[in-house]
């Protein structure tokens, strides 16, 4: 039984099924495939899980294989570049790092309207509390070894930003880890002492405090860090050639991820809380109920991209240094997703 059968049968046991799944007979017709790389099993991404678990894609016409985790944003940028992949799923640091090039992009849908990365800190860490300070907490992280997924990354893009807030340099004055973007090594990192703490996407920061290995240190969506709370920051995007290409694919792609980010946010809460432990496979149940109110929060109704969410974005990325110069807002976003 694959996956999709299994969680297919999952809701059919429970007091909800797929059946009523609201356009199951749109009329819609084949439109074609598309190829997808993404950079991890985020909950950025998991409105294409339900998309995809629910049969939303092929319902609106667009077929692709389960999209190759590519471990950091800076493979995803690559593979989209190449043409090996025509859809890349990562954040907003690789769009704008790559848009910087001359490469000539298209966002396709802001999946996570929110800096969905958080510092989580070990067991053993030794530091100012939770409730401290921001400076605080910035000033404790000096000469401790942090975790990230790669270079160029949004996880190093958040320490950066943090050091350079507390008059450091993250690559002077702390061990940045590349541990790529699987939970469990990140997990198995910070729980055996390898790194103090950890910049990761959600949910790692609720698997880490399910299992007690560690504690959510610094998150932006909390409101933490002044700026990032609402922000452009989980999409998927492409290239402009891809999007006159494939302007058919793309769209049905984008009609079935509104259907799914209509259900995360008016749908049965237990049929969302059994897709979420499907997607992210061994999380503990209280876990999955910390991150429940957040999906709600954080995965809007639309693909849209508010302005101010877009240029806080860009004004983070340029106070890290990340980029010198941000693209234009309707250079990047199409007139279809363009919010005030």
């Amino acid at each position: 039984m694959n996956r999709r059968q299994l969680v297919k049968g999952m809701l059919a046991t429970g007091a909800v099924t797929l059946a009523g799944a609201g356009c199951a007979d749109s009329g819609a017709t084949k439109t074609g495939k598309l190829s997808i790389g993404q950079v991890s099993k985020s909950i950025a991404f998991f409105a294409m899980f339900v998309a995809t678990e629910k049969g939303y894609f092929e319902d609106e016409g667009v077929t692709f294989e389960e999209p190759a985790v590519l471990g950091t944003g800076s493979k995803v940028a690559a593979a989209l570049k190449s043409g090996s992949i025509e859809l890349g799923g990562g954040v907003m640091t690789d769009v704008l790092k790559l848009s910087e090039t001359g490469d000539a992009l298209s966002l396709v849908a802001d999946m996570v309207d929110t800096y969905y990365i958080d510092i989580i800190t070990g067991t053993k860490f030794e530091g100012a509390a939770v409730d401290a300070s921001l400076d605080e907490r910035i000033a404790s992280l000096k000469g401790k070894k942090i975790g990230i997924t790669g270079p160029g990354s949004g996880t190093e893009a958040l320490v950066v930003y943090l050091f350079k807030k507390g008059g450091m340099d993250a690559k002077k004055d702390a061990e940045l880890v590349n541990l790529g973007s699987e939970a469990t090594a990140a997990l198995g990192a910070l729980k055996g002492g390898q790194v103090d703490a950890l910049s990761f996407a959600q949910p790692l920061a609720q698997q880490a405090e399910g299992a007690g290995t560690g504690t959510t240190y610094i998150s932006p969506c909390r409101g933490d860090v002044p700026g990032l709370q609402h922000v452009s920051h989980g999409v998927m995007f492409t290239t402009q050639s891809v999007m006159k290409k494939k302007s058919k694919e793309i769209a049905a792609f984008q009609g079935a991820l509104v259907r799914a980010r209509k259900d995360i946010q008016g749908g049965d809460s237990a049929e969302i809380k059994k897709l979420l432990a499907a997607y992210r496979s061994g999380m503990p149940d209280s876990a999955l109920e910390a991150l429940l109110p957040l999906l709600k929060e954080e995965i809007r109704a639309t693909n849209g991209f508010p302005r101010s969410s877009f240029d806080a974005s860009v004004a983070f990325h340029k106070a890290s240094g990340l980029i010198t110069k941000g693209p234009d807002y309707d250079q990047l976003v199409p007139a279809n997703l363009r919010e005030a």
